[in-house]
């Protein structure tokens, strides 16, 4: 809106000083313009748009040439059931096509995860947790707030693993809700699924089974549940992630992590 003033008024300002009529207007300015105030129109609702969404007037965007793609995952995990439309989540079958899109697009060399999630659906978790650790391209995971419950495996899924300071990780046993038939049965369903858990997360990080079995079934740790919440560089200690940092370390690891496979790539062709 200040550009079209000041245009304005350099034009009446050129217009007296050449002897000519001020009101005179070339442009996207000219008043027969229709062209112009339906561009000036829509330039005014992107901005509305942005201030609703994002609270803000102007947005930073990745360049065009980026090799890096973010993929977020926040809120609640949302699986085989619809969550509430109250909920913040992240719906798995948006995620399953975009990972496999990741691993198809050739410009698309590293991937970054970033996860501020309370867990969810233990299958949907698994399912993004096994195409994470499939992905042939470099992948490095950030852990910001919290990446509780099922969002441990995904965080440990990508090559390399970075959690913020302040940010915490709950880890416990397998829950269920709702109504229980055949409690033995579900007892051992219930069972299998968590060595499911185990297995893959200490699989694909550096924390023993007796060690991660050991924070899952603590006691006295967490007020209504058995388990344990650890944060920051205990995660690191334990062997659970890799490093403790935050975006800029996330992405210096990613980049130095997409040379290296350039570099195996290039050695394989030749």
């Amino acid at each position: 809106m200040n550009m079209n003033n000041n245009n304005y008024a350099s034009g009446n300002q050129r217009g007296q000083h050449y002897g000519e009529n001020p009101s005179f207007q070339q442009g996207n300015n000219a008043p027969g313009n229709p062209g112009g105030q339906e561009g000036h129109k829509d330039e005014k609702s992107g901005l509305l748009e942005k201030i609703q969404q994002l609270g803000q007037t102007n947005v930073p965007q990745l360049s065009q040439d980026s090799k890096i793609h973010c993929l977020t995952i926040v809120g609640q995990i949302e699986g085989h059931l619809q969550l509430p439309p109250q909920n913040k989540t992240t719906k798995y079958e948006h995620l399953i096509p975009q990972i496999v899109a990741i691993e198809q697009n050739q410009n698309i060399e590293g991937l970054l995860v970033i996860l501020n999630t309370v867990g969810g659906d233990v299958e949907a978790g698994l399912a993004i947790s096994e195409m994470l650790a499939s992905l042939s391209k470099p992948t490095v995971s950030l852990v910001l707030g919290g990446g509780h419950s099922i969002g441990v495996p995904i965080a440990v899924a990508c090559d390399y693993s970075f959690i913020a300071e302040t940010a915490t990780m709950t880890i416990h046993p397998v829950r269920l809700t709702g109504l229980v038939i055949g409690v033995p049965q579900t007892f051992e369903y219930l069972d299998k699924m968590q060595d499911r858990v185990i297995n893959f997360v200490t699989r694909n990080s550096n924390i023993s089974e007796e060690d991660f079995k050991e924070l899952m079934f603590a006691k006295g740790n967490l007020t209504r549940d058995i388990g344990t919440n650890v944060v920051g560089s205990e995660a690191s200690d334990f062997g659970l992630i890799d490093e403790v940092g935050g975006v800029g370390q996330a992405l210096k690891k990613l980049n130095e992590l997409i040379e290296l496979n350039k570099d195996k790539n290039e050695g394989i062709i030749q």
